[in-house]
């Protein structure tokens, strides 16, 4: 039974990430989905926070989008829900169109959540799951980090009682450094406790759920000695209950408004589920579905959007949560679902009694979280080209907002690798050691041998690259120590050639040809030996001239190959 159950959905295409699932795996995932909820529901109260909504939509975003997502999602370990990265995307946005908290405010939430819904469900139909390998893991980390910048810096005021609100970074930080004399002395010494206790806990007891045992207890005191009548800021009452169904309320324009931070929210979610899901099918050695991920991610904003919550995202930060918990497939992110639904149910009035600057403490711990130095140490040591990249991402989030930071993060990934496709690695062989040619980078005044140029370049040939092929080529046969008799191009690296690029190199043969230089293709494959017929360049130089094998080439040139090449 269990087994057709199993082979129905996955015709179906739902439940991916629950089946198979026996009676010992269930009562297992179901632990550990309680005990991500006690990790968890403290740190989507402050997500909360960071978008600019009430604290109780927060619990929205871990009810009706996490059944959404393990009904149609694939992953088994990917944990959707609230997000800092793409609560922080959309909020400083919104927070120029409504005040935040608002009806007004929410509606905008909501369809974000939907417009980015769409933008999946979109990219599900095309199977544009590729699109997350075009965001570097290295600017990934940078714009990370600087989200984590702007969070921790926007938890400030809370965290010390300084009132006043900045929408930028920057103003927010110098806010703070002015009215210095205001800070309200008991509320910082609140969030400095709960800080240092949760990071200190984080490195010696990371299972011990250290942010709800702060709630839990800050409640409690304040409940108790009347925090609010002390000056300490409360969230105040909460409404309870199940959230209300309702399709979002706004106007044709603002939905054109909202569609470039849909559009941001929809390349974060892309590259963040993507990563994770795939960290966590590797280490449990299952299959990846990303398309079918993207289905479910759309399936939960939509749900999000419908439930009066805001953008949901797979985070790759509660999927490891989820993963210390022990949750080994999405039965455990049901089991969370109804935790989520108990406490909104029957404990969310006591949610009124929360002081401010606990909530701001847990989400500044989550903002410290996001910045990883050691990854980005490693990176500085490993390649300081792409430490500078993620440094730079990371500040321009913090400078010009998390909205823009995506785009540039975006950018820089496709600028580095158009770089290294504009100037790629340029070789010339060369006699080595014992009779082996070796490799070198192509130096004008190098030569293969008398009258003899291997020339290997890197990349494929396009619009961008052709003019450094030939300008390079020509540097090297007008420079070098004797007259150049043959000119062979090792295609070992080139797969592709388009039409610009293919003028360009129909131009260099032809000149070279007229020059009395022979000019040979070695190491062409099919795709590239298939461009070069359609574009024209294999009756210039004959199709005799053309070679699968260095080897051959150099025999047709009057070489005899040695070992190594």
């Amino acid at each position: 039974m269990r087994d057709f159950l199993t082979s129905i959905t996955a015709r179906a295409g739902v439940l991916k990430g629950i089946l198979p699932l026996n009676r010992a795996a269930a009562a297992r995932d179901a632990l550990a989905g309680v005990q991500l909820a006690s990790m968890d529901i403290p740190q989507v109260l402050g997500y909360a926070r960071i978008a600019g909504m009430p604290a109780v939509t927060g619990l929205y975003t871990v009810f009706l989008p996490l059944i959404a997502f393990a009904f149609f999602g694939a992953s088994r370990h990917l944990v959707v829900a609230a997000d800092s990265a793409t609560a922080t995307i959309f909020a400083s946005r919104l927070s120029t169109m409504a005040p935040a908290s608002s009806a007004e405010y929410a509606a905008l939430a909501a369809t974000v959540a939907l417009l980015t819904g769409v933008l999946l469900f979109i990219a599900r139909i095309f199977k544009l799951g590729f699109l997350a390998d075009f965001l570097s893991r290295t600017v990934l980390v940078g714009f990370l980090a600087g989200v984590g910048v702007q969070v921790g810096i926007s938890m400030l005021g809370d965290m010390s009682g300084v009132p006043g609100r900045a929408s930028r970074s920057i103003d927010q930080l110098m806010l703070v450094v002015r009215e210095t004399a205001q800070i309200h002395w008991p509320t910082l010494a609140i969030s400095l406790l709960v800080v240092g206790t949760t990071l200190a806990f984080k490195r010696i007891r990371p299972r011990l759920p250290v942010p709800l045992i702060a709630v839990v207890a800050g409640i409690a005191a304040s409940d108790l000695y009347h925090f609010s009548a002390h000056g300490i800021a409360v969230l105040g009452p909460v409404a309870g209950g199940l959230p209300p169904l309702r399709m979002p309320q706004v106007t044709w324009q603002q939905v054109l408004d909202l569609l470039p931070v849909a559009a941001s929210c929809f390349v974060m979610i892309v590259a963040q589920s993507a990563a994770a899901s795939r960290v966590f099918a590797e280490r449990y050695h299952e299959s990846v579905d990303t398309n079918a991920d993207l289905l479910g991610i759309a399936v939960a904003n939509a749900a999000a959007a419908f439930s009066g919550a805001f953008v949901v995202n797979g985070s790759p930060t509660q999927t490891a949560m989820g993963d210390i918990a022990g949750t080994r497939s999405q039965f455990a992110q049901l089991v969370f679902a109804a935790v989520a639904v108990a406490v909104l149910l029957f404990f969310s009035r006591f949610l009124q009694y929360l002081p401010h600057c606990i909530l701001a403490s847990i989400v500044f711990t989550i903002a410290i979280g996001l910045i990883n130095l050691r990854t980005l140490f490693a990176i500085r040591r490993e390649s300081p080209g792409e430490f500078a990249l993620a440094v730079f991402t990371a500040a321009a989030v913090v400078l010009i907002g998390v909205e823009h930071g995506i785009l540039v993060a975006v950018a820089l990934s496709l600028l580095r690798h158009v770089r290294h496709s504009y100037r790629p690695h340029t070789m010339i062989l060369v006699p080595g050691d014992n009779g082996v040619w070796v490799p070198e980078p192509a130096v004008p005044g190098m030569q293969t041998r008398p009258g003899l140029i291997v020339y290997r370049f890197g990349a494929d040939l396009f619009y961008a690259n052709d003019h450094f092929f030939v300008d390079d080529a020509r540097r090297l046969i007008d420079q070098a120590p004797s007259k150049v008799r043959c000119f062979v191009i090792d295609a070992s690296a080139i797969t592709d050639i388009d039409y610009s690029a293919a003028r360009s190199v129909g131009e260099l043969c032809a000149t070279l040809k007229h020059a009395g230089i022979e000019v040979f293709f070695a190491r062409v494959n099919q795709y590239l030996r298939s461009d070069m017929d359609r574009h024209g360049i294999t009756p210039i130089i004959d199709a005799s001239c053309i070679f699968n094998t260095l080897h051959e080439a150099l025999r047709a040139a009057g070489v005899v190959s040695p070992t190594g090449t």
